[in-house]
């Protein structure tokens, strides 16, 4: 239940296409369009890696018995591999604003916690979910 009320990437993806079209007008405002189109890179970035990890816990969690070990190696190169190609984009293209990938990516990690702990907390106070009585479950469940 909890990935249905907290993760909408589609509500996401819609918040990262507004919040690009504001960076981009700014930034043209300010003569420097190339640094709202990277932040727009910096938020997509954020959106494939957020993505990523909904597909690696739903493999991962799916299997018979899943390793903790397993979803640290997978969180480790994906967090890798998309730091890099941040990196890469940042140094290339220095000169056109590509640092704006970094603030990008900083922007859509707030924005995740956001999106996705406010429907939790609201779903909570309305009675919908007890979260004591959840967790009990959870420990049951371990133990036998």
């Amino acid at each position: 239940m909890f990935p249905a009320v907290a993760f909408r990437p589609v509500r996401l993806f819609i918040v990262c296409l507004v919040l690009t079209a504001l960076a981009v007008a700014a930034a043209a405002f300010g003569g420097k369009v190339l640094y709202g189109v990277f932040f727009g890179v910096g938020l997509l970035l954020g959106l494939c890696n957020a993505l990523l990890v909904r597909r690696a816990v739903e493999s991962i969690t799916a299997e018979d018995h899943p390793l903790k070990k397993k979803m640290a190696l997978n969180s480790a190169s994906r967090l890798l591999a998309i730091t890099a190609v941040a990196l890469a984009i940042a140094i290339v293209f220095k000169r056109d604003g590509g640092l704006a990938v970094l603030f990008g990516l900083a922007i859509f990690q707030a924005l995740l916690v956001m999106s996705t702990s406010i429907p939790v907390l609201r779903k909570i106070r309305s009675g919908g979910m007890d979260v004591l009585e959840t967790e009990s479950k959870d420990r049951a469940d371990t133990n036998e």
